[in-house]
């Protein structure tokens, strides 16, 4: 089965491919490995902004997350590279947030849960969960992805 297809059976519908927020290519394929640039979560066009911990609340953080993982997935699919996924390596997911909360993973798995729902086993991947001060724009989470391409 295509992952088109299985976007389809699971409902999902890619967003459009955003554009970079400065001086940086959103993927990069090289040796076997595409490196996904940190994306933010667009859900219905807009940004979520915030921080987890003060206004952004953790089922939202896990939503915000989730959408950042569908923005990688749309970045490859930009890059032509969609189909050629081969294993999900690694996902880097950061969370703004106050220093005293301490959900990090909780709010990742929004991201980690859709690669396994996407790509079954090969979604399953090594991962940090950090939690920072500020992210770019406001955006209350970011992830970034390390993803084994075929051929």
């Amino acid at each position: 089965m295509t992952i088109e297809k299985r976007l389809a059976e699971l409902g999902l519908v890619l967003p459009e491919a955003a554009a970079p927020v400065a001086s940086y290519v959103p993927v990069v394929h090289q040796g076997g490995l595409a490196h996904v640039s940190g994306q933010l979560p667009f859900i219905d066009k807009a940004l979520v902004t915030g921080r987890l911990g003060d206004d952004v609340t953790l089922e939202d953080g896990i939503m915000a997350a989730r959408a950042c993982g569908m923005m990688v997935l749309a970045q490859l699919k930009a890059a032509g590279l969609l189909e050629q996924v081969e294993r999900v390596i690694k996902l880097g997911a950061f969370v703004n947030s106050t220093p005293d909360f301490t959900d990090q993973p909780k709010v990742a798995n929004g991201a980690s849960d859709l690669m396994f729902e996407v790509f079954g086993d090969k979604g399953r991947h090594a991962r940090a969960a950090v939690g920072v001060p500020a992210l770019p724009l406001g955006a209350a989470v970011e992830v970034d992805a390390v993803i084994a391409i075929s051929g």
